[in-house]
Formats: C-alpha cells, structure tokens, sequence
C-alpha cells in the first residue's frame, strides 16, 4: 500500500524540498489548493456558491512551534470571515480547523488551542456561520472532544469530524448523534497503528458504513465525506431510511476532486459542500490528498513526467 509511504513522506523535510522544487508541483497543487490568500479564495467562493454548492474553508498549515504562529493562523481565520462578512458569504460558508494550527501540541495546547479557536467561532456565529473541528491523529482526539463540548455550550452548531478507519468512532458516533451535534465522517487520513485503526480498506468501508447509520438514525447532521460512489449511494440510502429530508444531511467533497459530482448532487436537491483550503504552507494537506486516493497520486505522477 503506497498509502502509508505517502504519509510517512509528508513528515519528511527532504521530500518537502523535492517536490516543492519539482517545477510541476505548483500546476498540480493547484488542482487541490486554488490560492495562497483571501484574494486569491475569494472569486472560488463566488463561483462555486453561484453554482448552487456551499463551502468549507480550510487555511492550510500545521507546523506550529510557537504561540505566536499559533496566534497568526487564527488571525488569519479572522481575516477570511471579515472578508466573508464583507461580501455577505457567511451562510454560504463555513470553516474547518485544525486545533493543531492553534497551538494544540505545545505546552499547555489544550487551553492555548481552545483559547484560540473560541474568537474565530465567536466571529462566525456573527456572519451567520459555523465552525467544525477537523480531527488529526488519535492521539489529540480526547482533546479536540473536550474543545468541541466546550465550544458548543455557547455555540451548539460547532462540528466536528470523526474518522471511520479509528477503532473508538463507533462508541463517539453514538454520543455524538445522541447530543445532537453536526458530525462529518471521513475515512481518515492519518498513519495509525493497527492498535488503534483498521488497515485494510474494506474494513474501513464497513466501518464507515456502520457509523454513518448511527448519524442518520440519530438527531444530529451527518455531513458525508466520501468520494466513493458506492458510499454515497449508501448515504442516500440510509437518509431516506432514516425519515430524513434533503437538508437534514449533506455531502462533502474535497476541491479539485469530482466536481461534475459536485454539480450532479446539488442539481438532485441535496446540500454539497466543497472542502476548499488556501495557504502558503500546502504540503502536509496536498500529501495526505495523494495519501488518500490512489487516482490523485496517478494524476500527480503523469503530470510530472509529462511536464519533466
């Protein structure tokens, strides 16, 4: 599986240097991360909100050492919903973080990370919009949990993501689906030990399938992250099952990947929301991309021998 040589290439500095330098990477990259400022984002927004889809946005990042880098990826969240505010995008678009980025890992994380986070929820709410909480290794999930209950004491639409590959999503989908929060289920797209996540993909397809029942059949929003056909059928499937309507749920797809998909689900009625990022630090998230799917390491690859 080239899956995990990918990730472990992702924490690799000398990998970094290659492929930045690489002159087709920033064509590539591109596909997946369509600007490095709110200016660039900006005209993305329109586009895609004119054809009917809603947003996530994501600002790109995750080596923070420092406090003070912390406090600049939240400035920049800032930034993006004054820019939202601005051009009245707000209920069209919403955020996703990685407490990581706020200072999660560093000496007293957890309360600098909440800390962080809570302005950037405070401010969304104000324009009409949420924030949800990426999940990152297993390893920061009891935190991010207990920021997320937190969080929603005073801002009860803050979500958060759960990944179907970990062997404790299940037990967290049903409490989660029981208290009602927005919930996005993902694969996962972190390296984890056999100890503690599934390795195999139909194992994780299971899984997934499994969880994503108890989040239709529960009171909370499930928001589907998949690109897999068979698991989106699925959803519809147990929606429709479940008694749901078609914005009791919703899809989400990453940029760059199935658009016509994108426009087909929202065309049928159903809420598509494209996970869009932007940023100047793209590596870790454009590396986790190819991780994920065989086809996006298959698009990379071709375009470097054909532009090499």
């Amino acid at each position: 599986m080239l899956g995990p040589v990918i990730l472990a290439a992702s924490r690799s500095d000398r990998m970094r240097r290659l492929i930045s330098a690489a002159p087709v990477t920033k064509q590539v990259v591109d596909r997946f991360i369509p600007g490095e400022t709110v200016a660039d984002i900006v005209p993305i927004i329109k586009d895609l909100t004119g054809k009917g889809l809603e947003l996530t946005m994501d600002v790109v990042g995750e080596d923070i050492t420092t406090p003070e880098q912390a406090a600049v990826a939240r400035d920049a969240y800032l930034a993006l919903i004054d820019h939202l505010k601005e051009r009245e995008l707000g209920e069209k678009v919403e955020m996703s973080v990685k407490l990581s980025m706020f200072g999660q890992a560093l000496e007293g994380g957890h309360e600098l990370a909440l800390a962080n986070v809570r302005p950037v929820v405070e401010a969304a709410a104000a324009i009409g919009t949420t924030v949800t909480l990426d999940a990152e290794d297993h390893t920061t999930l009891d935190s991010m949990f207990a920021i997320h209950e937190e969080l929603r004491k005073d801002f009860p639409q803050t979500g958060c993501v759960i990944q179907a590959y970990l062997f404790r999503t299940e037990a967290d989908a049903k409490r989660l689906a029981e208290a009602g929060s927005r919930v996005r289920l993902v694969k996962g797209a972190y390296k984890e030990l056999a100890e503690v996540a599934y390795q195999q993909k139909h194992e994780i397809d299971k899984a997934y399938v499994r969880i994503l029942k108890t989040l239709m059949e529960g009171e909370g929003y499930p928001m589907v992250g998949s690109h897999d056909p068979r698991l989106i059928s699925i959803a519809q499937e147990l929606a429709h099952k479940a008694g749901r309507k078609l914005d009791e749920y919703e899809f989400q797809m990453l940029y760059g990947i199935r658009g016509d998909e994108h426009l087909r689900l929202a065309a049928e009625g159903h809420r598509m929301r494209v996970y869009t990022a932007y940023g100047t630090d793209w590596y870790g998230y454009f590396m986790r991309r190819l991780a994920e799917k065989p086809a996006n390491l298959r698009f990379f690859l071709r375009s470097m021998v054909s532009k090499g």
